[in-house]
């Protein structure tokens, strides 16, 4: 089980919840059980979000495995220039 930290912005569309627990091996997986259970967060997490997971933050590489007791958190991606 993973406990994703959410950004204020996200959390009105999760029952106002800061941290939800989902069970999930990758990112990819935990962001498609987060859409399913909160369709709201479903815009979002395709275009405006990264995942920090354990301090580094991915913004494309979905594949990447999720450890036991990781510290998970959706973040708003910010914009390079």
């Amino acid at each position: 089980m993973i406990e994703v930290k959410l950004w204020a912005g996200l959390r009105p569309l999760a029952d106002n919840q800061s941290v939800v627990r989902v069970e999930a091996r990758t990112i990819r997986e935990m962001l498609r059980k987060l859409e399913e259970r909160y369709p709201g967060l479903a815009a979002p997490i395709r275009g405006q979000v990264a995942v920090a997971v354990d301090g580094v933050i991915y913004r494309d590489d979905w594949s990447r495995e999720l450890p036991e007791g990781a510290e998970v958190m959706l973040m708003r991606r910010l914009a390079g220039g």
